[in-house]
């Protein structure tokens, strides 16, 4: 029985390929590029799922992690159950669960409801992850920790709990080798909600060295980041910023799931390289 992992080469598709064939679980990868190596074990294949897909993409598949994509899932969703797919495990966000005001109305939390609710037409058995913060969004901080010390950001005091991509990867093998998380809704935190500036301390100590946070304005941290980012995408984090002072992200460790939780601590020694 052979599993498709779309967005195979990504920072979670990877991990989820190499748990899957830690078990022998037959493995197909899907990505829009070709990666520089496939994994022993697995056989990959280049494809966007928004567009025209390969014959043969779906043939001996019976389940399928899908990845968020931009673009109609809808074809691809129903060419797969009508090739014999039985359970899909969908990678969404806990915007889509709309528990706050504000994600009713973001872009992230557009897009994810999207997502799953092409998923639910297509009346597929689903698991359903829904993490929070990705404790990989840091990374945005690495260029500023190389050549400046530290970062600068618009609220200090702003508290997430950011989960790591592995343990997002876990609990997605669970729900692909264990039928027991079909028709589930796995709500997916880090295990702690830490400040901006206490994120960028464990950062700090893992590098050995001391990095400051510099408090700027939200005005200021638009007219910066409106050089890279969308506005959409900027009002999102502001809000979400703004909100998280006062109201920190609420907890759900993966501990149940899987039998461990990381922590921000070994997420920063895993990704030191990323901030010399």
């Amino acid at each position: 029985m052979t599993t498709l992992v779309t967005g195979g080469t990504g920072t979670i598709g990877r991990l989820i390929v190499r748990g899957l064939l830690e078990r022998q679980v037959p493995v197909r990868i899907a990505s829009r590029r070709v990666p520089q190596e496939v994994p022993a074990g697995a056989e990959h294949v280049t494809v966007d799922l928004t567009g025209p897909l390969p014959a043969g993409l779906f043939d001996g598949v019976r389940q399928l992690f899908l990845f968020p994509a931009d673009g109609d899932l809808a074809p691809a969703l129903k060419e797969a159950a009508g090739a014999g797919v039985e359970h899909v495990v969908v990678l969404s966000s806990l915007a889509a669960a709309g528990e706050k005001e504000r994600d009713l109305t973001s872009d992230s939390g557009l897009h994810h409801r999207a997502v799953e609710e092409a998923v639910a037409a297509s009346g597929l058995p689903t698991t359903t992850l829904r993490p929070g913060t990705f404790a990989t969004n840091l990374l945005f901080w690495a260029h500023s920790i190389r050549f400046s010390g530290g970062v600068d950001g618009p609220y200090p005091t702003s508290a997430q709990a950011p989960v790591h991509e592995a343990d997002i990867a876990d609990v997605a093998v669970a729900a692909l080798t264990d039928g027991r998380h079909r028709g589930t809704v796995h709500r997916l935190t880090g295990p702690q909600a830490l400040t901006q500036a206490d994120q960028l301390a464990v950062i700090a100590a893992a590098l050995g060295r001391p990095l400051t946070y510099r408090t700027i304005t939200p005005e200021q941290f638009t007219a910066t980041m409106s050089q890279w980012m969308p506005p959409g995408i900027i009002a999102m984090m502001l809000r979400y910023w703004a909100e998280t002072v006062d109201d920190p992200d609420a907890v759900t460790s993966t501990e149940a799931i899987t039998g461990r939780t990381r922590s921000l601590t070994e997420w920063a020694c895993d990704h030191v390289a990323d901030f010399r």
